[in-house]
C-alpha cells in the first residue's frame, strides 16, 4: 500500500480520534475509583499517562497507515 495515504486529511482525522480515545481512557484508568475529590487526583501523573497513550496511539496509526483499510488509520482491511 502506498504511503500517500498518510498525507490525507481522513487518515489524520481518524488518527486524532484514536489518540483522543486512548488518552481519555487511560486518564480515566489512572484517576481510578478511589479518588474522592478533584484535589486528590494526581493531575501531573494523569496528564503524563494520557499523553503517552496518545503518542503510542499515533505511532500505531502511522504504522497501520502503510497497510490495512486505506480509509482509516487502522490495521484491518475493508470488509465490504
Amino acid at each position: 500500500m502506498s504511503q500517500r495515504r498518510l498525507l490525507t486529511g481522513l487518515f489524520w482525522m481518524d488518527a486524532a480520534e484514536r489518540m483522543i480515545r486512548a488518552a481519555a481512557s487511560s486518564a480515566l484508568a489512572t484517576i481510578g475509583a478511589d479518588m474522592v475529590g478533584i484535589l486528590a487526583v494526581p493531575w501531573s501523573a494523569v496528564a503524563s499517562v494520557a499523553g503517552l497513550a496518545a503518542v503510542v496511539s499515533l505511532l500505531t496509526s502511522i504504522v497501520a497507515g502503510t497497510g490495512g483499510d486505506p480509509a482509516t488509520a487502522g490495521f484491518t482491511t475493508d470488509t465490504r
